[in-house]
């Protein structure tokens, strides 16, 4: 295992940046699943609190050039890309105004324009899509990483093992974040892992691998950093581990029966990153709280099915000169060619209703009545 070096520490400001952002995914995620079981938004939803300090971390060490690939736990990541929350939103909501143009949904989500290729529903599924990115750019000769985002549960499919096998034989810049949470879906690592340490499976392809405290922003930010000099300078891929907690279900509405309470209860009173900074940063002034929130809300969700206009519209709804891309007006509901409202993820007899999702739900969400939500890896 590659140790990152130990140095200064990174000044207040940086930290304080770290720490509004990671509280803007916080709050945009917690505003997410208020509107979803109010029965506003469409399909299916799974946040990632609890793991911000990766996203925030490996997206703030990227260079505006590089490429990321997402999971179906994919909003921080973007929003650490650079995504405007209000354009995230617009997407989950199937508006064409969203970041992905109503076509791609929470599990879908992809802003090529901010280097993100895109969010994969597909378990392992960016992986194939980085190694090409990587070796494009090998090709191409140009200074640019390709880096993907992946759980603990991903280590196990097909396309891991692939992707690893050709990025290290022919030495692409590329990085493989692995998000370990130590569940894969309900199942526990240890009765899906043969081997206690990850980094096993990098190892065995001769790859470069780092293993850090996910829930350390500064620790995550700095190993990435080392990942992506790695990478760029041509020494080949890197296999970045961050041992991460998700403090909620596997889904929403996940009735975690297969978790204990206790176990939850103690590691969202020890292991939330959005505290352990806070504290870090001794941010117990009460103002600077409320001022934190207060920007973040600002930039938050919008209510009730409307979207908040920044950047590019008019408070009327309508576009203004400065919109970049994002043509037409403000529709009333999901485009039907909206990800979560595809055919293929319902049953026969049901389109539009939420009764009717393919087999693999876990139990109603409360606040949908009949509601069905897929458990997915």
């Amino acid at each position: 295992m590659a140790k990152v070096e130990e140095k200064e520490a990174l000044p207040q400001e940086d930290l304080r940046d770290f720490f509004r952002e990671m509280l803007l995914i916080r709050r945009f995620e917690e505003k997410v699943e208020e509107r979803f079981r109010a029965g506003e938004l469409p399909g299916f939803l799974h946040v990632a609190i609890g793991q911000e300090a990766v996203a925030v971390g490996v997206c703030r060490a990227l260079d505006e050039r590089d490429v990321i690939a997402s999971t179906h736990r994919a909003h921080g990541h973007t929003l650490a890309r650079g995504t405007p929350p209000n354009a995230l939103m617009a997407e989950l909501y199937g508006k064409v105004e969203g970041c992905s143009h109503g076509y791609g949904g929470s599990m879908h989500l992809y802003d090529v324009a901010r280097g993100n290729l895109g969010a994969n529903a597909v378990v392992g599924g960016g992986l194939p899509a980085i190694v090409g990115a990587a070796l494009a750019f090998k090709l191409r000769r140009e200074d640019r990483v390709a880096l993907a985002f992946f759980g603990d549960g991903a280590t196990n499919i097909g396309t891991f093992h692939e992707s690893l096998n050709l990025a290290q034989l022919w030495g692409v810049p590329a990085v493989f974040v692995c998000e370990d949470n130590h569940w894969a879906e309900s199942t526990p690592a240890s009765q899906h892992l043969p081997i206690e340490d990850l980094e096993q499976r990098a190892v065995a392809y001769g790859m470069e691998s780092i293993k850090i405290d996910g829930q350390d922003v500064e620790a995550v930010y700095r190993a990435t950093t080392r990942a992506l000099e790695h990478a760029r300078g041509g020494e080949g891929p890197v296999f970045l581990l961050c041992e991460t907690y998700r403090l909620v279900g596997h889904y929403i509405g996940d009735p975690q029966v297969y978790r204990p309470k206790d176990e939850l209860q103690r590691l969202r009173e020890t292991e939330d990153p959005v505290v352990k900074l806070r504290e870090r940063l001794g941010l117990s002034d009460q103002d600077f709280e409320e001022s934190c929130a207060r920007r973040t809300r600002d930039r938050d969700a919008p209510r009730h099915g409307r979207v908040r206009h920044g950047g590019g519209h008019r408070r009327d709804g309508r576009l203004d000169g400065r919109d970049a891309g994002h043509a037409g007006r403000v529709r009333a509901g999901a485009r039907p060619e909206h990800a979560d409202l595809r055919d293929g993820a319902r049953r026969r007899g049901h389109r539009r209703r939420d009764a009717g999702h393919a087999a693999g739900g876990r139990g109603d969400v409360r606040g949908l009545p009949d509601a069905r939500v897929r458990a997915d890896r």
